[in-house]
């Protein structure tokens, strides 16, 4: 008799492509979480799910942790990445890139400045597309988010996690695939910086959210406390009043000291320290910010895997 094979079995891909946060369900996210989970603790047994797989890495924005992470997750899953930076559709239509890349390699990852440029290449693609970043998304910085949050407190269902500063693409994201889980998400802004009302509207369909803009009451009773720069890529003409309307929102020891007293900092990083977040804080033994960063890697391999089997 053939010994049974050790090779990892994933069943069916849990969605045709990520393009936000409401393409996969709860039930994929645990199953997106417990793979990771996995990952990170015997990465030699999974060393060659992904081999001979080459997937694209489009990048209109520059990144640091994104494009490493996704490079390094599919190298270390045994397959491959091809990289092209700059404006997608500077010279052809995004849906003639996509039919392009479809012939050639077996996913699209796009980090990108308007949502719709994901909703097009997943429209035109046969193969999975990922979004790596959007202007109103970052479904896998909420992966590694919410990876981070259950390695630390052992659970998901009944954390808070309060977002205090920009109601943006990082705010949407862990509003849904947070709230989906069971986590309390209070998002506390300035007037006229609130989160999309759709993405509130939706999110709230499938979890506790709650809007604020009182940073202190976002933070009562808070298991985690996060923020994210106040200016993103392509915001820069608006910086100086964005620093007058967040200044008091500035996520400092007093502010940090308003949560509960096992509450971990949270950043999707780059930080402007000393500006969103004071230096201090950022340097607390209870964040956990590298955590998030290193779960990148691996959030992103599972979905990766769970996506491409």
């Amino acid at each position: 008799m053939a010994a049974p094979s050790l090779a990892p079995r994933f069943g069916p891909p849990i969605a045709r492509h990520v393009t936000s946060d409401q393409d996969l369900t709860p039930e994929a996210l645990r199953k997106t979480l417990d793979l990771a989970a996995q990952m990170k603790r015997t990465p030699r047994r999974f060393a060659q799910v992904l081999a001979g797989r080459y997937i694209s890495l489009l990048f209109e924005k520059p990144s640091l942790r994104t494009r490493l992470t996704f490079e390094l997750a599919i190298k270390q899953l045994g397959g491959d990445a091809v990289n092209n930076a700059g404006h997608i559709d500077g010279r052809e239509p995004v849906k003639d890139v996509a039919r392009n890349l479809d012939r050639w390699t077996n996913g699209i990852v796009a980090r990108v400045f308007l949502h719709s440029t994901i909703e097009e290449l997943a429209r035109w693609s046969s193969v999975p597309v990922i979004n790596a970043l959007s202007d109103l998304y970052h479904p896998c910085q909420a992966l590694a988010d919410v990876q981070t949050l259950k390695e630390h407190f052992g659970k998901l269902e009944g954390l808070k996690l309060a977002f205090i500063g920009d109601g943006n693409n990082v705010a949407h994201s862990l509003m849904l695939t947070a709230g989906k889980l069971g986590v309390h998400v209070a998002v506390a802004t300035p007037e006229g910086y609130a989160p999309h009302p759709a993405v509130v509207a939706e999110a709230s369909k499938q979890g506790r959210i709650s809007l604020t803009a009182d940073p202190a009451e976002a933070l009562e009773g808070a298991h985690a406390v996060y923020t994210d720069v106040w200016a993103s890529m392509g915001q820069e003409s608006e910086a100086a009043a964005r620093a007058r309307a967040f200044g008091p929102y500035q996520v400092n020891g007093d502010l940090f000291a308003k949560a509960r007293p096992d509450a971990v900092f949270m950043h999707c990083l780059p930080a402007r320290r000393d500006e969103e977040v004071t230096d201090a804080v950022i340097e607390h033994e209870r964040s956990v910010v590298f955590d998030q960063a290193e779960n990148r890697l691996h959030a992103q391999k599972a979905l990766l895997v769970l996506l491409l089997n």
